[in-house]
């Protein structure tokens, strides 16, 4: 019996956890309710476990039979401030609050893998982490997770670190994509606060306005980016907010605008804000006003370990069988705070469809979407995928899926 057949056989249970976690999300890092159905589900498999204190998560630590190193499997708890529209019969009960992006199904993977691995601690050469982390969508949980020291709640630093995420559109459910190197983009927040001297609409010239300054900065930003930032380190700032004003014939004295900043590496990361910032103030100052710039830096790039990128791979096509993996060929735009994980300890990112039967994962929904629905069919995938991971990392072979060969593990 493949550890996909294994996961299978839970199906059941596990889709009444992803749908329980599914009616009563809950956003941020407090998230007590959420963390009582982990508890609930970890019951049992003689876990080691620890909760954390500034924010609602789950350390639970699996001790193998035999020694070895430790490894770390993580699955995001939080959910998204939409509002559901998709009709299914366990859509959410609180409104303005939906699991838009899919972690019910990473905390139903997660536990997954931990009653695979649960049933198979005396061959576990060494042991495993499961990382059940609230905050992913702003809030940082990852970093405060380290801080309260997750990567060590083995004893030891794990050698290394997996998580996956699901994906409503581009592929049917069941199939597995990850890369060597950036795999997600890192993410800034910017607002920008233009000030002038307001004025009657009649009369600019006796006032300095703000608006034309702000209208002058969002295209002289797209201008610094393609002259500035190197094509095949790119970057992208896209504003998507601007406000002014309050009437017609009225000149502000402010004018501000929100921007995403994305970036794929260390260096157009910095070039990006170096660029942004003098552009911004040199538009300004041409302008007659002053600006005031909060640059948020909020998550770095989510960096996969190219060892680590390729086990996963071959993992995955172990577990998954061949037809089912592939190799992404460039990053996306999106942020991920499993990239701190990733700063302190090898690992992989890896990406799997979830779009259900039926629907073309070509015009589905996308995640963070009120209308994004996710396949039940997708946990035991998460699932044997990530307790693959532990288990190949940890020395234990495999028995591959049809039409899959196995290789060694990046320890061997």
């Amino acid at each position: 019996m493949s550890l996909l057949d294994e996961a299978r056989d839970l199906a059941p249970e596990l889709t009444e956890l992803r749908h329980a976690l599914h009616r009563e999300p809950e956003i941020g890092l407090d998230l007590p309710l959420t963390q009582a159905k982990i508890l609930a589900a970890l019951e049992g498999l003689g876990l080691e476990i620890r909760l954390g204190t500034a924010l609602s998560s789950v350390t639970a630590v699996l001790r193998g039979g035999l020694p070895g190193p430790a490894v770390l499997l993580r699955g995001d708890m939080d959910a998204l401030p939409v509002q559901e529209d998709t009709g299914v019969p366990y859509a959410s009960v609180l409104d303005g609050r939906m699991h838009a992006c899919g972690h019910d199904l990473h905390v139903t993977g997660l536990v997954g893998a931990a009653r695979l691995l649960a049933a198979r601690r005396a061959e576990l050469a060494g042991d495993v982490v499961f990382m059940f982390q609230p905050g992913e969508e702003g809030q940082g949980g990852a970093q405060i997770m380290i801080d309260e020291g997750v990567l060590d709640a083995a004893g030891e630093r794990v050698v290394a670190a997996y998580a996956l995420h699901v994906i409503s559109i581009g592929a049917p459910t069941g199939f597995a994509a990850t890369r060597p190197g950036p795999m997600l983009a890192a993410s800034d927040a910017v607002t920008v606060t233009v000030r002038g001297r307001g004025g009657h609409g009649s009369s600019p010239h006796t006032a300095a306005d703000p608006v034309p300054a702000v209208c002058a900065m969002v295209t002289a930003l797209q201008t610094a980016v393609t002259r500035e930032i190197d094509v095949f380190d790119p970057a992208v700032v896209t504003v998507g907010m601007i406000e002014a004003g309050t009437a017609a014939n009225v000149i502000p004295e402010t004018a501000r605008f929100a921007a995403t900043v994305r970036s794929f590496s260390d260096a157009s990361h910095a070039a990006v804000r170096t660029a942004f910032e003098r552009t911004v103030h040199g538009v300004a100052a041409a302008h007659g006003v002053t600006a005031e710039i909060d640059y948020v830096e909020q998550y770095p790039p989510t960096v996969n370990d190219a060892d680590e990128a390729a086990f996963a791979l071959e993992t995955a096509r172990q577990v998954l069988g061949d037809g089912h993996v592939f190799e992404t060929p460039k990053p996306m735009a999106g942020a991920e705070d499993f990239s701190f994980v990733l700063r302190n300890v090898p690992g992989a990112f890896i990406g799997l469809g979830a779009c259900p039967p039926g629907i073309d994962p070509a015009a589905a929904p996308m995640n963070h979407s009120p209308q994004a629905v996710y396949d039940d069919g997708a946990l035991p995938h998460a699932a044997a995928l990530l307790a693959g991971l532990a288990l190949r990392r940890l020395g234990t072979p495999l028995t591959p899926e049809s039409g899959a060969s196995p290789a060694p593990s990046p320890q061997e």
